[in-house]
């Protein structure tokens, strides 16, 4: 008698699995015009991104607008050098704006290098690429307080291909909001 209970344990269980599983396609709420909307405006499946992809405001953080300056952290460098590029002056200039106008805000800048150069060189520069952005930060108003700097080298490629496309996505530096 006691084998019986334990018999019905295993296909309880099971059946409790199963219908856990049981719906996989839209609920009668999302399968209404806020689905379809979603679909419409480049969602997957149904799926609603935000306003902003149905023409709307966008209503999250600036700094993940994809249609604002401040969305863009990375600041790519020439070779062996650590001079900021004309064309990151303006991202630059956005995000010295919103730290200044957010004295709670904290951004690590973490310097990057390629893979060439001997390991200790490669974190000499990526330091010295991290402070090149630093203190166009603090020319541009920011507190020192708000900013720390770290120099990773060579160790964390963005990408491992062992060319000048590559190696040309290695040198940067980013902004890390904390």
């Amino acid at each position: 008698m006691k084998k019986l209970p334990l018999f019905l344990f295993p296909l309880l269980l099971f059946t409790l699995l199963l219908a856990g599983c049981g719906t996989t396609g839209p609920t009668t709420e999302e399968s209404g015009a806020g689905g379809a909307a979603g679909t419409a405006a480049g969602g997957a499946g149904g799926a609603e991104t935000s306003a902003a992809s149905q023409g709307g405001a966008w209503t999250g953080s600036p700094l993940e607008d994809p249609n604002s300056p401040l969305h863009e952290k990375v600041v790519h460098f020439d070779f062996d050098s650590s001079e900021i590029r004309p064309e990151y002056l303006p991202m630059l200039r956005a995000h010295a704006d919103y730290l200044v106008n957010h004295p709670s805000a904290r951004v690590v800048i973490e310097g990057h290098c390629d893979e060439r150069g001997s390991r200790e060189y490669n974190i000499a520069l990526g330091e010295r690429r991290a402070n090149a952005v630093k203190r166009f930060l603090e020319a541009e108003g920011v507190s020192s307080l708000q900013l720390e700097t770290i120099s990773y080298g060579e160790e964390r490629p963005v990408d491992p291909g062992h060319n000048e496309a590559a190696w040309a996505k290695n040198r940067r530096a980013v902004l890390v909001y904390q």
